[in-house]
């Protein structure tokens, strides 16, 4: 394993780019990343960092870092002048903006610079330019670059439905809403500038054309200030949950076909180009077509530095420009792995004026990278707040760094112990595999998913296994309709099965007597619920999130292990953190190895199998945690932004009671059945935590 070949690219190793210290204006996982380059070129670094991410490791890792005061992104990271008053604090002779808060933020650069600092970005003007997705369609149009026409809000009309309501200054999904009924398009644009406001500063918002099954491709270019512009290859990007990526590669299958088609002169081509094999035939291949495109639009705009262009494809290879972002993608890392490029060195090199060789690097191999969430799929994608007691990726050959043999990189900005709140984006790591083919490139990084240890949060990591091993995927067939097309109940539903759960929850009990038997003072050496003579089975309660509660009964006897409903269980080895069983089957025993964590009352079981959380119940429970039938509980913790209902009113099912802010997303509180609310316990701008009570609704069915 190796660092990128971009050490011979631009003037050889070492920290030749005249940069001593580098600032980056962020956080998580994409400040870690930067930092990774600049100490391997002997940089240093300077974080800033918010009162909620004080412990964060992003903060522990730079050579300096300095305090934002506040913990939302509108009091720390999208306060531009507290932030170049940090780096000049700190004595930082750069700033890199990472992605999201300022990173495409014009003023702010231009800020950076006045204040005699080097802006790790592009051009002022060419943030401008494309800082406005109105403004910056026209100019890709007018460059010859295809594009969706724009539709304006006010005249929008039914036969124009669906559109597609988009953030004019931002990106990652918010801002964002598809509206299919005239009668919704206000309500959601007032919504999707609410969180405009929220995440990026702007309300601005406009509509465009929604294409149901577009496939998203972007273009990485890389510019320097003496007019070489590299196309450095394409990335698919289509499987989406709420118009924000979830899996990223490079190169795109969709390309990767078309190409293959259209090299092979194939009678599909024809037939997907809805009688328009000339064409496709004739002229360019659709990768090239895509690259002439992008540097189109880079040279249109002078850009210099590292950017995306973003497209919507169809399935003949047409394509139209979406949006150029003007600084690293999240995804990047797929670029990374396929070309061999630092590109956050590249990035650092540009800004200083160094020059880009003539030719850009081939690409090679197929790279896949998952975005690893603290959500639930299978409950509207709620994100979740709390500790990450452990973080484990098997078969992870390096952190932010380029791989040179098949395996999995992490970039990651959690470790074990962090916590996850809720004023930042719930992401918790990219996991990415290289590997020769698209096929190893998707088996790897889900087998690699499946036996990670990932302790404390609800994630998506079922739903990102069973992404990568459905054949639909596997084929290629990843438009942005994919969690609509195939069943997301399906795609989100555990990897371990009930029978399976329950085989790992009595693991978990035998575990726990194990544990309790260290911890004894008197007898520490004879068997858990030991007796001379027979007597009642030892239980244990446990509670899954997944299918409620469990009792384990069980006696260890002279003659083994007896547990109730599991008729010929043989106990192998029984310590604290592991148990060892025999289970039988219709061909014969297999054995069963499961590792055991705990965490106050939440306990971890890892196996082959796949992964259980189940947290263990008292044996009495306390009156005061019961709450009344009805009740509504804060999903997570947030601010209350308004109201939707009061005490006394009648409501239908899933009519909405109040709204809740966190994690930059806005989240209804709706009624589950038709009913009366008969308490409303909080207010507008009201802070709450995770388990209050929000509201109570007496239903019809109580009745």
């Amino acid at each position: 394993m190796t660092v990128s070949r971009s050490d011979s690219l631009i003037g050889g190793g070492g920290a030749t780019v005249g940069l001593t210290n580098v600032l980056v204006a962020n956080r998580g996982e994409i400040a870690r990343r930067v930092f990774a380059t600049c100490r391997r070129m002997g940089i240093a670094t300077t974080a800033v960092y918010s009162d909620a991410d004080a412990n964060a490791p992003h903060v522990s890792e730079a050579d300096a870092a300095i305090r934002l005061p506040g913990n939302t992104p509108g009091e720390t990271y999208l306060r531009g002048e507290l932030i170049i008053e940090a780096a000049l604090a700190a004595g930082a002779d750069a700033i890199h903006p990472g992605y999201g808060f300022l990173s495409e933020n014009a003023q702010f650069a231009e800020a950076v610079q006045a204040a005699g600092l080097v802006w790790i970005g592009p051009p002022v003007a060419a943030i401008e330019q494309m800082g406005s997705k109105v403004e910056s369609k026209k100019m890709m149009d007018a460059a010859g670059v295809p594009v969706l026409k724009q539709l304006d809000p006010a005249e929008v009309t039914a036969d124009m439905l669906p559109v597609l309501i988009k953030a004019s200054a931002g990106g990652g999904g918010r801002g964002m809403r598809v509206v299919r009924e005239l009668a919704d398009l206000n309500v959601q644009i007032e919504a999707a500038q609410r969180e405009a406001q929220s995440a990026f500063g702007d309300p601005t918002v406009f509509c465009e054309r929604y294409l149901e099954t577009g496939r998203h491709i972007e273009v990485q270019v890389m510019a320097d200030a003496h007019g070489t512009v590299w196309a450095v290859g394409e990335r698919e990007c289509s499987i989406q949950r709420r118009h924000q990526k979830v899996v990223e590669e490079a190169p795109s299958p969709l390309v990767e076909k078309i190409d293959a088609m259209r090299a092979s002169g194939s009678e599909e081509v024809a037939q997907r180009n809805h009688g328009e094999p000339a064409r496709m035939a004739e002229g360019q291949s659709m990768r090239a077509r895509l690259f002439e495109a992008a540097r189109l639009a880079s040279e249109a705009i002078g850009y210099e530095g590292a950017g995306t262009v973003e497209f919507l494809a169809d399935e003949k290879g047409e394509f139209y420009f979406l949006e150029m972002n003007t600084r690293l993608q999240v995804e990047h890392p797929v670029t990374e792995q396929v070309t061999g490029l630092d590109l956050v060195r590249l990035q650092l090199q540009v800004a200083a004026g160094r020059r880009l060789p003539a030719r850009q690097p081939q690409m090679r191999g197929h790279s896949i990278e998952v975005r690893l969430y603290a959500e639930d799929p299978a409950h509207d994608w709620q994100p979740q707040s709390g500790p990450v007691h452990k973080l484990e990726i098997p078969g992870t050959l390096g952190e932010f760094t380029v791989l040179t043999e098949p395996g999995v990189r992490l970039d990651t900005g959690v470790v074990d112990g962090s916590v996850v709140g809720v004023h930042y984006d719930p992401m918790l790591s990219k996991v990415i595999s290289f590997a020769e083919t698209r096929d190893e490139a998707a088996h790897l990084l889900a087998s690699a998913l499946q036996r990670a240890k990932i302790h404390g949060l609800v994630t998506n990591r079922d739903l990102l296994v069973r992404v990568l091993r459905h054949p639909a995927f596997l084929a290629g067939d990843t438009d942005t309709a994919f969690f609509a097309t195939h069943d997301l109940d399906e795609l989100s539903a555990p990897l371990v099965s009930e029978d399976d759960e329950r085989l790992s929850i009595v693991a978990a009990a035998l575990a726990d007597a194990a544990a309790n038997r260290r911890a004894a003072r008197v007898g520490r050496g004879l068997p858990s619920g030991w007796r001379n003579l027979p007597s009642q089975p030892q239980s244990k309660s446990y509670e899954s999130r997944l299918t409620g509660k469990h009792e384990v009964r069980y006696r260890l006897t002279r003659a083994g292990l007896e547990v109730e409903g599991h008729a010929g269980l043989e106990l192998l080895e029984s310590t604290p953190d592991l148990v060892v069983l025999r289970v039988p089957g219709e061909r014969g025993p297999v054995r069963r190895r499961f590792e055991i964590a705990r965490y106050g009352d939440l306990v971890a079981v890892d196996s082959s199998l796949g992964p259980v959380a189940v947290r263990r119940l008292p044996r009495f429970e306390d009156p005061a945690d019961q709450v009344a039938e009805g009740s509504l509980l804060a999903p997570m913790p947030g601010a209350v932004i308004r109201l939707g209902a009061a005490v006394g009113d009648r409501l239908e099912k899933g009519q909405p009671i109040l709204w809740l802010e966190a994690m930059k997303m806005e989240h209804t509180i709706a009624a589950p059945a038709a009913g009366v609310l008969t308490e409303l316990n909080v207010s507008a701008g009201q802070q709450v935590e995770v388990g209050a009570v929000l509201a109570v609704v007496h239903s019809e069915d109580q009745e």
